[in-house]
Formats: structure tokens, sequence, C-alpha cells
């Protein structure tokens, strides 16, 4: 008995510490940029199958949601993600099933050369130039490594950054302390110009 109370509170500690780290990154380096033109950027994850994969799903879900209701007709969302081994591009599942499973019908424009995260965010800036404010959407911790390497290639453009939807309690709410893990691994190797980024 007492060795199930002693699970059952470190996964609910695991879970906690989860929830306060994603939210803390889905809130780092982003600011409270205004103006009329809005772009989401979603990132794609590697999908070998013909449609969108879940992961790839739920970034459509994410960025989608992101969107500024007083926006909602000027906002371009950009699906970035290079080919993948079925030959459509994560760019162009994305889309598909942004317009054919949640029927958006706004403005979208593919980046499909991508390979890695450094490369969506290359690949997105001439996209970028003219919008007032930009959200990336992706798990926090990715979203956030992204919004680094805007702020490495291009820091006048991240001053635009500002928050996406995606980070929500509760959701993800079992799988979220290995994503928090994976996440620490993934943010490791940015440098001293990201500290704020360390929890």
């Amino acid at each position: 008995m007492r060795r199930r109370t002693g699970l059952a509170m470190a996964g609910v500690a695991a879970i906690a510490w989860s929830e306060w780290l994603n939210w803390r990154w889905s809130r780092t380096l982003v600011g409270n940029g205004g103006g009329a033109a809005e772009t989401v950027v979603v990132l794609g994850f590697r999908n070998p199958a013909a449609t969108a994969n879940v992961i790839n799903r739920w970034r459509v879900r994410a960025g989608i949601r992101s969107i500024t209701a007083d926006s909602a007709q000027g906002t371009r969302v950009i699906f970035s993600g290079g080919p993948t081994s079925g030959g459509a591009s994560e760019a162009q599942l994305m889309a598909d099933y942004a317009k054919s499973v949640l029927e958006f019908d706004g403005t979208v424009l593919l980046e499909d050369q991508s390979s890695t995260t450094w490369e969506n965010i290359t690949n997105v800036i001439p996209l970028l130039e003219d919008a007032d404010h930009i959200k990336i959407a992706s798990q926090p911790a990715h979203a956030l490594k992204a919004r680094a390497y805007l702020r490495r290639q291009r820091p006048d453009l991240a001053e635009r950054l500002v928050r996406a939807d995606d980070y929500r309690p509760g959701e993800w709410l079992f799988v979220k302390p290995l994503l928090a893990v994976y996440g620490l691994w993934t943010l490791r190797g940015l440098k001293a110009d990201e500290r704020k980024i360390s929890p």
C-alpha cells in the first residue's frame, strides 16, 4: 500500500513538473507584438505514411487554434516540412489535413524543402518579412527551439514573435513527462543568447 502511494505521488509530481515546464517553454522568447498581419508557422514531424500522423495532426490543430479570432481572414498559415518517404511533403500532408478534416479555408502557404528545424526557420523567413506578429506552433519545447533559431538568424523578425496556442493544461497529460524529458534533451545544445530557456 505504501509503495502504491509513493508511486502515485511520484506520478503526480512528474505530471505537475512536466505541465509547468511545458507552460514555461510556451511563454519563453515571445513578446506582445501587435498589428493586423498575423502569420502562424506549423512545423512538421517525421511522417512516413501517406496521411498526416498523430503528431502532425495535433500540430495542425494547435496552429489553427492559434489564429486570433479578430484577424482570422488576414492570417496566413505556413506549413513547413520537407518530403516524406511516401513522396508528398510533410507540409502538403498537414495542409491536406487542415483543409479536408478541419475545414480550414484561410490562406495557406507551403514550405516543402526542410528536413531539420534550422532549415524550417531558414526557409520560412522569406514568407515572414511582412508579418506584424509571428506564431510558431509545435510541441512547446520544439517551438521554443524554433523561436531561438529565428532569434539567431533574424533577430529583427524574432522581435515579432508572440505565443501560439500550443500549450493547454491536461493536453497530452500522461505522455507530457516524456515530452518534457525529451524537450530538455532537445534544448540542451542552445547557447548563451538563449539563457532564458533553461528551467
